[in-house]
């Protein structure tokens, strides 16, 4: 694995890939150079055919991240008091604007894995299966495992709602805390979380107030799916599922992951049409014939790298 300046990226299972945010000295709280690293990091993982499932978790006891470093964004960038009272605030504004979506495109790095769009449902089958096709030799969807233990607040928050499993240890804090530093939070949470949890009530009231929760209330209402003794049982626990979804076929993986985040942001008919459209293709792989022999030999099966 390469070496990077604010995480450490090991294999410690095969086709798994550990990546901490190491930065502990700071609870791991992300300066710019940090979100625009982890980019980096995920954009390499989903295009390394070697890899099937990632596990992400912070280095050190006490946080996995707290999130953004107000005090160095105080410093330098956008949350930095403009001394200039003179500069037009529409080009401000563009300024501003382009520095939170790069922020959120390095975020959401985590949820996307480099996938990309298929084309509308509007074109002709044809056209949508050549894409499709296409599109497929390039792509490699990743399952992403977040652990989280001790404080996991503001931009921990962010980056956990894009993953696609969540779990933590029973020490852990959470909070959508960017209110309390005057500002509504814009890098993924209000757009995740409410599909996440399914309790909009419970969202707001943790958006607004910003108040801490603790691993049972993040578990009562569906935010994570389990809740263990220690940080290292939930490493542990987020080996095994990633063992078990490394051993999967990977088109498989690839396609269910896809196919419910598709799900979660359009309509029962849209995603019936699209679902169609993918497994038209998907369904041709060896992996079907694979996995169905395999059941009936009682044999595990083995897949090849996407």
């Amino acid at each position: 694995m390469s070496t990077y300046q604010y995480f450490t990226v090991t294999t410690p299972i095969p086709c798994v890939a550990h990546v901490e945010i190491n930065r502990p000295s700071k609870l791991n709280a992300f300066i710019e150079a940090m979100w625009l690293e982890f980019k980096i990091v995920f954009d390499a993982l989903s295009h390394d055919p070697e890899i099937r499932a990632i596990i992400l978790s912070g280095a050190g006891d006490r946080a996995f991240t707290t999130g953004l470093d107000v005090q160095a964004a105080s410093q330098a960038g956008v949350l930095q008091q403009q001394a200039d009272k003179t500069q037009d605030v529409a080009r401000k504004a563009v300024e501003i604007k382009r520095h939170i979506t790069e922020f959120q495109d390095c975020i959401s790095s985590v949820e996307k894995c480099e996938k990309r769009t298929l084309p509308p449902v509007s074109r002709s089958i044809s056209c949508r299966l050549f894409c499709w096709e296409k599109q497929l030799a390039d792509v490699h969807v990743l399952a992403v495992i977040c652990v989280m233990h001790g404080f996991s607040l503001g931009l921990g928050m962010d980056i956990s709602a894009c993953a696609d499993i969540r779990i933590c240890s029973s020490d852990t804090r959470f909070a959508v805390k960017e209110v309390d530093i005057g500002l509504a939070a814009d890098i993924g949470t209000l757009t995740r979380l409410p599909k996440v949890v399914g309790n909009f009530s419970w969202v707001k009231e943790v958006s607004l107030s910003a108040r801490i929760f603790g691993a049972e209330e993040a578990y009562r209402v569906g935010y994570v799916s389990q809740v263990l003794e220690t940080k290292e049982k939930a490493i542990q626990a987020a080996l095994k599922i990633a063992e078990l979804l490394a051993s999967k076929s990977p088109v498989a993986v690839q396609g269910t992951k896809e196919l419910l985040n598709h799900a979660r942001d359009h309509t029962v008919a849209d995603s019936l049409r699209y679902t169609g459209v993918w497994n038209s293709a998907a369904i041709q792989t060896s992996d079907v014939e694979r996995a169905m022999l395999s059941g009936l030999k009682k044999t595990k099966p083995r897949f090849e790298k996407l």
